[in-house]
């Protein structure tokens, strides 16, 4: 195996992230897999349980695979939605220093 840097790959999460949406989001998840991997999430308005499961099988699968996760500038509504269903996001968002 060649010792070339992987890229960083990022991607942009909807404003809503419904049911409709999460077969949506594991399939561009499962394009960027092997990447390290950023999330913006600044624009998110709502998200349900089903896209913030496939964002936390997500983030297990990238440390699995020994490469970065992380969500950036997670909008209030976003971090409040993660909080009220019981999901630690602390450990998903890239916290600013």
């Amino acid at each position: 195996m060649a010792s070339k840097k992987a890229a960083q790959a990022s991607l942009t999460l909807s404003s809503v992230l419904d049911l409709n949406e999460a077969s949506v989001l594991h399939g561009k998840l499962m394009e960027l897999r092997g990447a390290d991997l950023r999330i913006d999430a600044s624009g998110v308005e709502r998200i349900g349980v089903q896209c913030a499961q496939v964002l936390v099988a997500g983030a297990r699968g990238w440390k699995a695979d020994k490469k970065s996760f992380l969500i950036e500038k997670a909008s209030d509504a976003f971090e409040k939605t993660m909080q009220l269903i019981g999901i630690e996001a602390d450990h998903l968002v890239a916290k600013e220093i």
